[in-house]
C-alpha cells in the first residue's frame, strides 16, 4: 500500500493533536469536578467556600459541554446538600419545578418566541432589508447600514437573534458582495445586526433577566428600547464612517433605478411588522397591555398578517398549516430549554443565598472602597473574560444571584444593570472563542449560493465583527456615565 500524501499525513496529524487535546482537556475538566464535588462532600468548609465551589463546579460542567441548566442545577443541587443535608434537597426538588415556572410574568416567553417564529415562517421578514435598502443605499456603506437597520426593525417585532440572523444573511451578504463590498463588512454586519434581537424588545434575556433579578417584565422591557435604539445608531454611524475612510470596503451603489413609488411601496410591505412593534412597545408604554397581554396581543397580530401574506404570495391553507405547526414546534423547543435554564438558576439562587457569597462580596466591595462606576469597569473587564468561553445565558445566570447585593451596595439599579448585562451578553455573542452569532454567519457565508463562491474563512467574520463589538462597549461606557438614558423611559411610562 502506499503511503499517505503529504496533505493528508498533515491532515491526519492535526487531526490526531486535536483529538490528544481534547481528551486532555476532558481530563482536566473532570479531575476538577470530582475534586469539587468531594471537597464539598468531605470537607469541612464555611459556607463561602461551598458557595465558590459550586461557581466553580457549575463552569467547568459548562466547559465539558453538559447543557447550561443541566449543569447549574446539578452543581447547585450537590452545594445545598453540603449546605443544608438531604432534607433540603428533597424540598428543593418537589417544589422547584413549579415555583420557578409560575411566574405570571414568565408567560410572556412562550408567546414572545411564538410571535417570532410566526413572522419568520411567514416569510413576513424578507422584506425588512429591502425597505431599508430602497431607503438607505445611497449612503456610504448603505447596503450595511440598510442590514443594520433592518435587524433593528425585525428586532422589535421578534427578538429572536438567529432568526434575524438567519433571515437576513440569506439577502443581505449576496447583495452586498454582488455590490463590491469588502466581506469583513458584509458578514460583521449581518451579525451585528443579529445582537440588536437581545435588547431591543421583545426580548428573552430580558425577560429571564427580570425573573431572575425579580423585577417588572414590563419595566425592564421598557428599559431596553432606547439602549436598543443607541445601539443601532451607533452601529450605523461607525459603518458610514469607517466607509467614508475606507471606500474600498463598501462601493457607492447606483440607486437611480429606485423610485420614490418604489420606496412608498417598500414601506407598505413592512407595515405589518410596524404594527407588530407598536403593540407591543407602543401597548406596554401607553400602558394599556401588560408584558404578558402584549406578547398575546403581538402574537395574534403577526399570525393574522402571516396568514394575510401567505395568501398574497400564492400559498394555501396548507401552506398556513405548515407555518403554524413549524412555528409552534420551534415555539415549544425553545420555551422547554429557556424554563430549564430557570429552573436551573432558581436552585442556583437558593444555595447561593444559603452559602452568603453575595452578602461576602458586597462586603468586601465596600471594604474596598470601589463605587458605581469602579465596579461596573470591572465588570465589564470580567464579563468580556467570561463571554470568550462561556454562553450567554449561562454567563449571565451564573452571575444574576452573585452581584445583585453587591451591586445594590453600591446604588445601582437592577433594572438598569439588566440593560448592562444584555449588551455585555451581545459581545459575548461577538467575541471569540465562542461568540455563537460568529460561526452561524461564518456558517451561512460558506454557503456557495450566498458568498456567490468568494470563500469567507472564520478568521475574516471575527475581524468583522470586531468594530462592532467596540462599538457596543463605547455605547455601554456612555451608558455608565449617564444611567438616566435606561430608567427614564419605564418611570415615565409607569409613573402615569
Amino acid at each position: 500500500m502506499s503511503a499517505p500524501a503529504p496533505a493528508d499525513g498533515q491532515k491526519n496529524a492535526t487531526g490526531a493533536r486535536s483529538h490528544r487535546a481534547a481528551v486532555i482537556f476532558f481530563a482536566v475538566s473532570l479531575a476538577a469536578a470530582l475534586g469539587a464535588v468531594l471537597a464539598m462532600a468531605f470537607g469541612d468548609l464555611p459556607k463561602n467556600a461551598i458557595g465558590a465551589l459550586v461557581i466553580l463546579l457549575s463552569i467547568v460542567l459548562l466547559l465539558m459541554g453538559i447543557p447550561v441548566g443541566i449543569a447549574m442545577l446539578g452543581a447547585a443541587l450537590i452545594g445545598l446538600w453540603a449546605l443544608s443535608g438531604s432534607r433540603v434537597v428533597t424540598s428543593t426538588m418537589e417544589s422547584i419545578a413549579y415555583d420557578a415556572a409560575e411566574s405570571w410574568s414568565y408567560s410572556v416567553i412562550p408567546m414572545f418566541i411564538l410571535m417570532g417564529m410566526i413572522l419568520w415562517k411567514s416569510g413576513l421578514t424578507a422584506s425588512a432589508f429591502e425597505a431599508a435598502r430602497r431607503w438607505l443605499g445611497w449612503m456610504p456603506g448603505g447596503l450595511a447600514v440598510a442590514t443594520n437597520f433592518a435587524g433593528a426593525a425585525l428586532a422589535a417585532s421578534s427578538g429572536s437573534t438567529i432568526g434575524i440572523t438567519y433571515a437576513l444573511g440569506r439577502v443581505s451578504i449576496p447583495e452586498m458582495l454582488k455590490s463590491g463590498y469588502h466581506p469583513q463588512l458584509a458578514v460583521g454586519s449581518v451579525a451585528a445586526a443579529g445582537t440588536l434581537g437581545q435588547i431591543i424588545p421583545p426580548s428573552l434575556l430580558l425577560v429571564v433577566y427580570a425573573g431572575a433579578a425579580s423585577v417588572p417584565v414590563g419595566h425592564q422591557l421598557l428599559a431596553g428600547v432606547v439602549p436598543g435604539i443607541m445601539l443601532a445608531l451607533a452601529f450605523a454611524i461607525m459603518i458610514v464612517c469607517l466607509s467614508a475612510a475606507r471606500p474600498a470596503l463598501a462601493p457607492r451603489i447606483d440607486m437611480s433605478e429606485i423610485t420614490w413609488r418604489m420606496r412608498m411601496r417598500s414601506l407598505a410591505e413592512v407595515a405589518p411588522i410596524a404594527i407588530v412593534v407598536l403593540i407591543v412597545i407602543g401597548g406596554l408604554f401607553a400602558g394599556i397591555f401588560t408584558a404578558t397581554e402584549s406578547g398575546v396581543y403581538g402574537m395574534f397580530a403577526a399570525l393574522l398578517f402571516g396568514i394575510i401574506h401567505q395568501f398574497r404570495t400564492g400559498g394555501s391553507w396548507r401552506g398556513v398549516r405548515t407555518m403554524v405547526h413549524e412555528s409552534v414546534i420551534g415555539t415549544l423547543l425553545g420555551s422547554a430549554s429557556v424554563f430549564l435554564l430557570i429552573l436551573g438558576v432558581e436552585v442556583l439562587t437558593r444555595a447561593m443565598a444559603l452559602s452568603q457569597v453575595p452578602n461576602a462580596l458586597a462586603q468586601t466591595i465596600v471594604d474596598m472602597g470601589l463605587d458605581r462606576v469602579d465596579l461596573l469597569l470591572i465588570l465589564i473587564l470580567v464579563y468580556l473574560v467570561l463571554g470568550m468561553f462561556m454562553d450567554t445565558l449561562a454567563m449571565m445566570l451564573l452571575t444574576i444571584p452573585v452581584l445583585l447585593a453587591p451591586l445594590k451596595a453600591v446604588g445601582v439599579d437592577p433594572l438598569w444593570f439588566g440593560v448592562f448585562l444584555v449588551v455585555m451578553a451581545e459581545v459575548g455573542l461577538l467575541t471569540p472563542p465562542l461568540g455563537i452569532l460568529t460561526f452561524i454567519v461564518h456558517r451561512i457565508a460558506s454557503d456557495p449560493e450566498t458568498n456567490l463562491g468568494r470563500q469567507i474563512s472564520l478568521p475574516t467574520v471575527f475581524k468583522g465583527v470586531a468594530p462592532f463589538a467596540a462599538t457596543a462597549i463605547l455605547v455601554l461606557l456612555f451608558l455608565i456615565a449617564f444611567p438616566g438614558v435606561v430608567t427614564w423611559l419605564p418611570t415615565a411610562s409607569f409613573s402615569r
